[in-house]
């Protein structure tokens, strides 16, 4: 937790309240009387405020505030917090011992449990995603993806293209961290992004590279990644769509073909660029 905890009265007005939160560069405020905690008010309560047209000025911190006060004591394990953190749909926690005697927050947890980063989302996956088998050489498609071959589909030949386009979710990069061990806070932590040269969460690169995997993978045959060369052009923030495009350029003997990498945005930018080396074989007769 954090031990230095801003505290405000709640007869004091949303402007006294925003004026702190700007000058100390802080998200939230507990709002306590006489020691004892009542409630907290957060920037957003200040922006809701403002949104409805009401005089800041003219109104009460205790108007505004969220209250009853949710809060852990100090001694609960981190996993309780995150609990009642998710439980409760809020990013602050102040801990509580009698008084005020800290505060918790997503970011803290993150530090701890990379994956609560993305608390607040579907704690299991959306079953409601439709997931279709319509190839034989691959285990199933999905509804988000989009994929094309333009070439004679019997065989692989110089000049045939293959994309594969999908949306790079927050689940997508959550499930990427915990599957490679990548949990760089520059993917998974909203509030330390923004302070990057990015100034939001961006997509892991090789992430974006399995894109590119994936475009091969529908290419005629059963297809073996050989190797690839990578260049990193730009990042891809979360929520973005990006298109592989993969042309054969070159059938260097023994099944082995040599083909052109590029992962575009929806806007059309280019974020990857490289080359891959594929070798094309037989799809098993039992498939």
């Amino acid at each position: 937790m954090q031990t230095s905890v801003e505290t405000i009265e709640p007869d004091a007005s949303a402007r006294a309240a925003a004026t702190r939160l700007h000058e100390g560069g802080i998200g939230s405020l507990v709002v306590s009387t006489a020691d004892e905690p009542v409630g907290i008010v957060t920037e957003a309560d200040i922006t809701d405020l403002v949104s409805a047209g009401l005089n800041p000025s003219e109104t009460s911190v205790e108007s505004i505030m969220s209250s009853p006060l949710v809060t852990v004591g100090p001694d609960e394990a981190i996993e309780a917090a995150a609990q009642t953190m998710r439980a409760h749909t809020i990013k602050r926690l102040p801990v509580v011992d009698g008084a005020v005697v800290g505060i918790v927050t997503t970011t803290d947890l993150s530090n701890y449990l990379p994956n609560l980063i993305r608390m607040g989302h579907k704690e299991e996956p959306d079953d409601d995603r439709q997931r279709t088998s319509i190839r034989v050489d691959t285990a199933y498609e999905d509804e988000d993806w989009d994929f094309a071959y333009l070439g004679d589909e019997s065989q692989i030949d110089v000049g045939d293209t293959v994309r594969f386009s999908k949306t790079i979710s927050e689940d997508d990069v959550g499930a990427f961290a915990d599957a490679s061990g990548d949990t760089n806070r520059l993917h998974l932590d909203d509030a330390f992004a923004k302070t990057t040269r990015f100034g939001q969460r961006i997509a892991h690169g090789t992430l974006v590279v399995g894109t590119v995997s994936a475009a091969l993978a529908r290419l005629p045959g059963l297809i073996i990644y050989l190797s690839q060369d990578v260049s990193f052009l730009g990042p891809v923030p979360l929520g973005q769509r990006i298109t592989a495009e993969c042309e054969v350029i070159e059938h260097i003997g023994n099944d082995r073909f040599r083909l052109s990498t590029v992962v575009t945005t929806a806007e059309g930018d280019r974020v990857i660029d490289g080359e891959a080396v594929v070798i094309s074989d037989e799809i098993p007769a039992e498939a």
